[in-house]
């Protein structure tokens, strides 16, 4: 019987995977030129290094400064229009779409301070999860949906998928999301600002490692559920199914194990001492037949975090990454994630 329902899942999680078609396989690229704003670079010449090497010096360096990698200037444009905040990223890139944050806020009468920073799935469009924020608000939660780098308004106009957030180009990959980390704390600072206080952040899939490494380097979140998760961002690329297109346009020029040091510096598994400095309140949704994020990726990550005396609860569904957003998962997924920002905001 397991058998059978294991292959059932696999099917439906392939035929979900695959129903889009425009997917492109993009050349590969050190993307070297995305490096110049980091903060460890200028600190780091390069001195005659290959790409590859420099990129592990600057991933090595950027790891033991995350403070500094992940820091920034808060914005001082916050501007809510109706049920929009736009704001200007603190990180500056060359796609003038990209550079100003849309969040879409769902405030809750009678929140007592509490708000929850939502990070989407790579490829989200702009309507998914606003069911989510609808019901966190229901029950006394506010909620800010952030659009992610390269995605919704924020998408250059030459792409129809955010490809830019995650490609075969190393450095544009690590500075989307060391943007996306920067501008999910920045939606902190505005939340702040209207008096919240009990703040907490909510992350699926990509945004789910986007959330770890923000509330890593940040006091205020306090409780964090991580809607899938995964150690290293290499290999979700690498080995998952609905990432095969970048995996295709690298593996002729780097192994698994050069890329999980050229972009480890936006590796969940890197900074666990970090997480573990403040009391944060966290619970782990995965999934027993997810092919993309690989379930012992997840548990990789849950290990570690265990073994830190880390306060955790631990969710395992018995879907794919894909059919979690399918009923009766999703409706499964959104009862404990809200119970639990309910029960621990």
């Amino acid at each position: 019987m397991r058998t059978l329902y294991r292959r059932w899942m696999e099917d439906w999680e392939n035929r979900l995977c695959f129903r889009t078609n425009n997917r492109v396989v993009r050349p590969f690229d050190w993307g070297m030129e995305w490096t110049e704003g980091w903060s460890v670079s200028p600190a780091q010449p390069r001195n005659g290094h290959d790409p590859e090497a420099w990129l592990r010096v600057l991933n090595d360096t950027a790891i033991q400064k995350s403070d500094g990698f992940f820091g920034y200037t808060p914005p001082n444009d916050f501007e809510l229009d109706g049920d929009m905040l736009r704001f200007t990223s603190a990180v500056k890139t060359p796609y003038a779409q990209n550079n100003t944050v849309h969040a879409q806020w769902h405030p809750a009468e009678n929140h007592k301070g509490r708000a929850v920073v939502v990070l989407p799935h790579w490829n989200s469009h702009f309507s998914q999860h606003g069911a989510l924020c609808r019901a966190l608000k229901r029950f006394g939660i506010s909620a800010l949906r952030l659009s992610l780098p390269y995605h919704d308004a924020r998408m250059p106009p030459e792409l129809h998928r955010a490809d830019y957030a995650v490609s075969a180009n190393i450095g544009r990959t690590i500075d989307a999301t060391r943007q996306a980390v920067i501008d999910a704390r920045s939606c902190v600072d505005w939340l702040q600002q209207q008096g919240y206080s009990r703040l907490g952040i909510l992350g699926t899939s990509l945004g789910s490692c986007y959330a770890f490494l923000a509330s890593a380097h940040d006091e205020r979140l306090r409780v964090n559920v991580y809607n899938h998760c995964s150690s290293y961002f290499a290999d979700v690329v690498w080995t998952g199914l609905s990432t095969q297109h970048i995996r295709q346009g690298i593996e002729d020029h780097i192994s698994l194990d050069s890329l999980r040091s050229v972009w480890s510096a936006i590796s969940p598994v890197n900074y666990m001492n970090e997480y573990a400095r403040w009391p944060k309140r966290n619970k782990f949704i995965y999934a027993s037949y997810d092919t993309t994020f690989l379930p012992d990726l997840s548990r990789d990550v849950i290990r570690r975090i265990q073994e830190r005396g880390i306060d955790n609860k631990v969710v395992v569904l018995p879907c794919g990454h894909y059919t979690l957003g399918e009923a009766p998962y999703k409706f499964m997924d959104g009862y404990h994630i809200i119970s639990f920002f309910v029960k621990k905001l």
